[in-house]
């Protein structure tokens, strides 16, 4: 019979508490990673060379191609394999094979993203003396985000259920603390459920803070100030200082003060 009482107990227990911190610290730095690498990869992808494209289209057919699951046990049963005496542990494993796979996705993503902007954007911005990466961060990728964002979130949603593939090589994050307290007492099941009620919590407070994003890259929300008690028109410390937020250019419409940063 399905065993409530586990359910109640393990439900604010610590081991569980923990479970979630690891699963989401996880997350967190396995997407960043990814992200960072994605737009190396997208940047590289996007190259006129062949031998800096070539390798991505590789890089990308890879690791979008093979299962996660697959790309974790390479590297935790097969590199040592490979490479004797070089073992990762638990977490650095994970970390190497999320980061890796998730720039895969990113990196279509991101490319995706700054294709979507006017090319002329960037002829402007060079026309004005502007250096590539200069004109990249504050001309190219601000206006890219609106459309990276909305995906991104998506991915990391992906990535905070995705942890549980960590369970596999005896990594204690949600699932695999719900099999490892479960099997003694074959209530496996119910802390199962418990491991969702987490991953539920986590999914949906980060769809929350996605929309909180989606909404602050929104033109419409930019153009009435932001949040309530902003000035129309004034720019939030990021705007000034990362250039991302701003309001929707028109068509042909360089963003404006992005060439005073040109040096």
């Amino acid at each position: 019979m399905f065993d409530w009482d586990a359910v109640w107990k393990f439900i604010v227990s610590p081991f569980f508490l923990q479970a979630a911190w690891t699963t989401l610290w996880l997350s967190v730095v396995a997407q960043l990673a990814g992200v960072v690498l994605g737009l190396f990869l997208a940047l590289m992808r996007m190259s006129r060379f062949k031998w800096l494209s070539f390798p991505v289209q590789v890089y990308v057919w890879f690791f979008r191609g093979s299962p996660l699951l697959v790309q974790v046990l390479l590297l935790w049963d097969g590199l040592p394999k490979l490479v004797p005496g070089l073992l990762f542990s638990q977490i650095t494993c994970i970390l190497i094979a999320f980061s890796l796979n998730e720039a895969a996705y990113m990196s279509e993503i991101i490319r995706a993203g700054i294709s979507s902007v006017d090319p002329g954007q960037m002829e402007a911005a060079r026309a004005l003396g502007m250096r590539y990466w200069l004109a990249m961060r504050r001309i190219i990728l601000p206006q890219a985000a609106r459309v990276i964002i909305p995906p991104l979130g998506n991915e990391f949603n992906n990535m905070l259920k995705t942890t549980s593939i960590a369970s596999v090589i005896g990594l204690e994050e949600l699932t695999g603390t719900a099999e490892i307290l479960g099997a003694p007492t074959f209530s496996i099941f119910e802390l199962l459920i418990v491991a969702t009620v987490y991953y539920l919590l986590l999914t949906t407070l980060w769809d929350y803070f996605q929309r909180w994003i989606e909404r602050r890259l929104d033109p419409e929300y930019a153009a009435k100030g932001g949040r309530p008690g902003r000035r129309p028109g004034q720019k939030s410390w990021t705007q000034r200082v990362l250039g991302f937020g701003n309001p929707p250019l028109e068509s042909g419409e360089l963003i404006a003060g992005g060439h005073g940063g040109a040096r």
